[in-house]
């Protein structure tokens, strides 16, 4: 039986890379995959998941806007892939889980569970809700501790507290921490504080 699988993690953990292996892993035994990424993820470039270890391929976008549905894709797929999910809409959610349901296609989403506020993203929150598996990918604070949260910084390396919940950045913008540090950080420089990020 088919299943959504939503396998989430804070900044660094290597979802990106978990979900190229599975790609491989798929087209090494002659299966076609549909790889997804958000439109207004353009790090690496528009339309192409990246790993921070320097694997990349092309893949689809989506967008508020999308519809999943599986007479748009094609006939002989034997997986969805979609990266930066926590950017899908509630309702993309659902068409997921159906697609996964009612028509046989196993779907893999990998993103994040909250953001820089400690909030959930709409779509992690439906995954969450929804997913027929959940996997939590681990990752390490620089304290050494099991890191589940993500901390916005600013140009000096400052905590930030408030703001819009999508601001698209990497390691010069986001670094994942653990909840000691991720509390330790309200009020201090994130790159001089004792325990905190070197």
């Amino acid at each position: 039986m088919a299943k959504l699988y939503f396998r989430y993690a804070a900044m660094n953990a290597g979802k990106s890379t978990a979900l190229l292996q599975a790609a491989h892993n798929y087209e090494e035994r002659g299966m076609q995959v549909a790889l997804f990424t958000a439109a207004h993820d353009s790090r690496s470039g528009r339309g192409v998941i990246a790993s921070r270890l320097g694997l990349s391929r092309p893949a689809a976008t989506f967008g508020p806007d999308t519809v999943f549905e599986r007479a748009a894709l094609p006939p002989a797929l034997a997986c969805v892939l979609v990266d930066e999910a926590q950017f899908l809409t509630a309702a993309q959610v659902v068409q997921l889980h159906r697609m996964a349901h009612l028509e046989g296609m196993p779907v893999l989403c990998y993103g994040l569970r909250g953001d820089f506020r400690g909030e959930a993203f709409p779509g992690s929150a439906k995954l969450l809700t929804l997913a027929d598996e959940l996997e939590e990918m681990k990752t390490i604070c620089a304290c050494g501790r099991k890191a589940s949260m993500n901390m916005r910084l600013d140009a000096a390396g400052r905590r930030v507290l408030e703001g819009e919940q999508v601001l698209i950045g990497g390691n010069e913008r986001y670094r994942a921490a653990c909840p000691s540090c991720y509390y330790a950080g309200d009020d201090v420089d994130a790159t001089q504080a004792p325990g905190l990020f070197g």
